[in-house]
């Protein structure tokens, strides 16, 4: 073999070591992936804000990583993808008298803000009042509001 085929040998080689190191260190940089959505749920027993992204990573008022289950994580992706349409449009819904607890989510087609008791709500949002109470309750261990 002559030293120009050895070289086009090694530099296909090279290149592709290059393109592994490249990938190990970006994994090393910390990239993370993208949100799926932040609620922020304001009532009884304070503020609370559920920021959840795409490997299902969820924080709990600022503070606490958790992880959801695959069924939770299912359910949040979901749930993005439903809210698309009202976030897009930036829905906004006003509270009737009695309402408890208010809701604002961010995704990345826009936001939604809505009451637990708002008048034709989308079943999205109904769906998406009952993810954070379970989620609330069962991950990030909060004790039921009002309780």
């Amino acid at each position: 073999m002559g030293r120009t085929s050895a070289m086009r040998v090694a530099v296909p080689g090279v290149c592709a070591a290059l393109i592994a190191v490249m990938v190990v260190l970006a994994g090393c940089a910390g990239v993370q992936p993208p949100d799926l959505f932040l609620i922020e749920r304001s009532g009884p027993g304070g503020r609370l804000t559920l920021l959840v992204n795409e490997q299902g990573a969820l924080r709990c008022n600022g503070v606490r990583k958790l992880t959801l289950s695959d069924p939770q994580l299912i359910q949040a992706r979901a749930l993005q993808e439903d809210l698309r349409t009202p976030a897009g449009a930036h829905l906004s819904l006003p509270a009737r008298p009695g309402s408890v607890f208010a809701y604002r989510v961010r995704e990345e087609s826009g936001s939604v803000s809505f009451a637990d008791n708002s008048s034709t709500q989308p079943k999205v949002l109904r769906n998406l009042a009952l993810f954070v109470l379970q989620v609330a309750q069962q991950n990030c261990h909060l004790p039921q509001p009002g309780a």
